[in-house]
């Protein structure tokens, strides 16, 4: 027996192997996410002001992880492709915390 899960509207447009591992780990997404994926996506200019532990990580993150898997499924990923994402840190400390919360969603994707 399969069990499907509704997914929210700001997770219809990921690859279905992120948007499940995303709902198996955190079950929805933070405001700060389910706003900022669709205007990501938009390839808008985002800035996210929300309080720290609500998510802005996977926010900025989620979408790029998302359209590497897919160039990597669809074998359109080349070297020096130019750069896929600029994340400005203030602080080094900031940059290692980052560093080690995004090696949970590409080790989880990958699984």
């Amino acid at each position: 027996c399969e069990v499907r899960v509704m997914l929210h509207p700001s997770l219809k447009e990921f690859h279905p192997v992120v948007a499940q591992w995303f709902i198996k780990t955190f079950g929805a997404p933070t405001p700060p996410q389910a706003e900022g994926w669709p205007r990501i996506a938009a390839g808008e200019n985002v800035l996210l002001l929300a309080p720290t532990g609500s998510g802005k990580t996977l926010a900025a993150f989620l979408k790029v992880i998302d359209g590497l898997y897919q160039e990597m499924e669809q074998e359109e990923s080349s070297a020096g492709g130019g750069v896929k994402i600029l994340y400005v840190s203030p602080l080094k400390a900031l940059n290692n915390d980052i560093n080690r919360n995004l090696e949970l969603p590409l080790q989880g994707i990958r699984e």
